[in-house]
C-alpha cells in the first residue's frame, strides 16, 4: 500500500513583487503546496494582497505563520532577516530567502542551521550558471567576475547611490559606479546586489570575485554578465532581464525562480546540480 506525501505547507513573508508572484502562483496551484498564510510589516498591502487570492488566506504574525508552516518564503528586505532567520530556524522549519545578501556574514545562522538539521534554500535568482559555476569550484576557479547593468530607474535612490551623491541624470553613456568584492556590493546596494551574493555563496568564501555596477542612461533591462575562468575551462553568461513591473529593481526572473525552487522542493526528479 502506497501512501501520498503530505503536501508542503508554505508561509509568505513579504508581500512584494516576488510574494505577490509567489502568492497568486500557489492560489492557483502551480506548485503542489499549500499557502498557509501571508505577513507584512504593511498588514494592509497583505490584506489588500490576500484579498485579491481565490481561497481564503490569512494575514498572521510572523510567529503563527512560522507555527503553521513547513517552510517560510523570505520575500521582504534584508533588514527583516535578522528577525526572519532565526525565529523560523529556531521553531525546527526551512527558510527560503529571497533577501540574499542579508546572508552575507551571518555565519552563525548557517551553523543554526546545520545544528538543527534545517535548510536555507537560495534560488538563482535573477542570474543564470550557478550551477555550472558550484561544479566548476569542486576544482580550482581563479577568478569570477559580475558586471550588473542597470537602469537609472533601477539606481534611483539606492544606499550607495545617496550616500556617495552620484547624480544619475548626468550620465550621458554606461557608467561604471561601483567596483569591489561581492561583501561590499551587498553593503552599498542592499536592495539590489542579491546576484552577487548569490554568487558569493555558490562559489565559497575563497574564490575571488569582482563585481562591478553600470548605470546605464535610458536602459529599460537588468543585465548580467558573469565570467569564470580556471582549471575547468572558461564560462561566460549574460542575462538580460525584464524588470518586475510594480518594482523596477527586481527581475521577473527572480520571482520565476523563487517559484521554481519551491516547486522542485515538492517533485522526487532533480535536474541540474
Amino acid at each position: 500500500m502506497t501512501h501520498s506525501p503530505s503536501v508542503l505547507k508554505v508561509g509568505i513573508a513579504g508581500v512584494g513583487a516576488i510574494g505577490q508572484m509567489m502568492a497568486t502562483a500557489l492560489d492557483r496551484g502551480d506548485v503542489r503546496a499549500e499557502l498557509v498564510g501571508l505577513t507584512d510589516v504593511d498588514r494592509a498591502l497583505a490584506e489588500k494582497v490576500a484579498g485579491r487570492l481565490t481561497h481564503a488566506t490569512p494575514v498572521l504574525s510572523l510567529d503563527e505563520l512560522v507555527r503553521r508552516s513547513d517552510l517560510i518564503v523570505e520575500a521582504a528586505r534584508q533588514e527583516a532577516l535578522a528577525e526572519i532567520v532565526p525565529k523560523v530556524l529556531g521553531a525546527g522549519k526551512d527558510l527560503m530567502v529571497m533577501s540574499v545578501g542579508g546572508l552575507i556574514g551571518h555565519e552563525e545562522w548557517f551553523r543554526m542551521a546545520e545544528e538543527r538539521g534545517r535548510r536555507i534554500y537560495v534560488p538563482s535568482g535573477a542570474i543564470a550558471g550557478l550551477d555550472g559555476l558550484k561544479a566548476a569550484c569542486r576544482g580550482r576557479v581563479d577568478l569570477v567576475t559580475l558586471t550588473s547593468r542597470k537602469p537609472v530607474t533601477a539606481l534611483r535612490g539606492t544606499k550607495y547611490v545617496v550616500e556617495k551623491g552620484i547624480d544619475l541624470d548626468a550620465f550621458q553613456a554606461e557608467t561604471i559606479i561601483f567596483d569591489g568584492p561581492p561583501e561590499e556590493a551587498c553593503k552599498a546596494f542592499p536592495t539590489t546586489s542579491n546576484v552577487a551574493a548569490s554568487l558569493r555563496l555558490a562559489v565559497g568564501a575563497s574564490v575571488n570575485v569582482k563585481v562591478r555596477v553600470a548605470a546605464v542612461p535610458g536602459g529599460t533591462q537588468n543585465v548580467h554578465e558573469i565570467t569564470a575562468q580556471g582549471e575547468f575551462g572558461c564560462l561566460r553568461m549574460t542575462v538580460e532581464n525584464v524588470p518586475s513591473a510594480s518594482n523596477p529593481r527586481t527581475s521577473a526572473l527572480a520571482a520565476l525562480s523563487a517559484l521554481a525552487t519551491l516547486d522542485g522542493l515538492t517533485k522526487s526528479l532533480r535536474v541540474g546540480t
